[in-house]
């Protein structure tokens, strides 16, 4: 347990990635490691009102602190002229929570709710200690947030190397433990049960990150006959504000929709074959769970989801299949005999769980107590 060796007050571990998952489950991760490295330490999360984390983080068990969102538009304009105003009231408020918390670190995982902790950290003192800064970046090619937070942290931690921020430490993409510990053999009959599957039949997870992927969607929905026919079942998280009709045929394993999925542990659990963009927090979670998968990027950016998903391709963990190529044929044809293929399936997934590194949580949380422990002894 770290305490300060004068008042004994526990540790302030502040962590600041909201917005989508891709931010703010590595972030709990990283809490959660904490809490496993320090079970005295106070954890709290910064968030805004428009992400997932008001959902999220309280269903995990931490303190949510709310500061006001700051979009970064793109185009010249009243709302571009507003951002700087934005920035320094998100500043402020951000400064008001290290306050309320005392906090002894702040862990930032990229994002608009990491910028205006990093910009706070800055002007943030206890005496002459600045406040110290630890950033993750989760993908291959680093956003903007991070890139300015560099330049004032403390430890640079990075899931890849080379992702653009200079001198950072490769320790992988922290992953909480519900899916590092998975045994997906032992929790699958229960997995399937508690989604309605069939409990023999292969066995397709499809999504497309929180709000779904309508590429996804129109591609593999149409194809439910012929997945019906070949025996494979299938699990098609398709997004809130999206739906599907897939029409599987009489005697066919199941079908399942489901708008949104709350336990991820399970649906990797129930799968044999995953189906979905490649994120970096996703193709972080499919590994850690040993699966193998169809990776469809995003293609949109910089082509960071390609990225993403190249490392393990190489080890052979997946396919990596281009948006324009995915249609009700592509799957009807080549889905099936990959996921009956059992002994393919288990050289992919070996190849999957055999990248990444595991204990990235626990890096980070560790580097993280470090610096809190440094602060509170000057």
């Amino acid at each position: 347990m770290s305490k300060n060796r004068e008042t004994g007050r526990p540790l302030s571990v502040v962590v600041a990635g909201g917005g989508t998952a891709g931010h703010i489950e590595p972030a709990l991760a990283v809490a959660d490691a904490v809490r496993q490295l320090d079970p005295t330490a106070r954890i709290t999360a910064l968030g805004t009102t428009r992400g997932l984390e008001t959902k999220i983080v309280p269903e995990r068990g931490y303190d949510l602190k709310l500061i006001p969102p700051v979009p970064l538009p793109r185009k010249p304009g009243l709302e571009l002229a507003k951002t700087p105003w934005r920035v320094l009231r998100s500043v402020r408020a951000t400064r008001k929570v290290f306050a309320e918390v005392d906090a002894d670190v702040v862990v930032g995982f990229g994002g608009y709710v990491a910028l205006p902790a990093y910009l706070a950290a800055r002007s943030t003192f206890r005496g002459s200690s600045r406040l110290p800064v630890v950033i993750h970046e989760a993908n291959a090619s680093a956003g903007v947030a991070n890139k300015v937070g560099a330049k004032v942290a403390d430890r640079v931690l990075a899931a890849v190397p080379d992702c653009g921020l200079a001198g950072a430490e490769v320790v992988g993409i922290p992953v909480r433990g519900a899916i590092t510990g998975l045994d997906r053999p032992a929790v699958r009959a229960q997995a399937r049960q508690f989604f309605g599957l069939d409990a023999d039949a292969p066995t397709l997870l499809v999504f497309g990150g929180s709000q779904g992927a309508q590429r996804l969607n129109e591609a593999v929905a149409p194809a439910a006959g012929a997945l019906g026919d070949a025996g494979v079942g299938v699990l098609h998280a398709y997004g809130p504000k999206n739906s599907i009709s897939p029409v599987s045929p009489e005697g066919a394993p199941a079908y399942v929709g489901i708008s949104y999925l709350n336990r991820m542990d399970l649906a990797y659990a129930a799968a044999d074959l995953v189906m979905c963009r490649s994120g970096a927090m996703t193709v972080a979670e499919i590994s850690a769970a040993g699966l193998p998968a169809v990776y469809v990027p995003l293609p949109h950016g910089n082509g960071e989801q390609r990225l993403n998903a190249l490392p393990v391709e190489k080890a052979g963990g997946c396919l990596i299949v281009d948006n324009d190529d995915v249609t009700p044929e592509w799957v009807a044809e080549q889905i099936p005999a990959l996921i009956t293929d059992a002994d393919r399936l288990a050289t992919m997934g070996a190849a999957a769980a055999s990248v990444g590194h595991r204990d990235a949580a626990v890096a980070v949380a560790t580097a993280a107590l470090e610096l809190a422990t440094e602060r509170r002894i000057r």
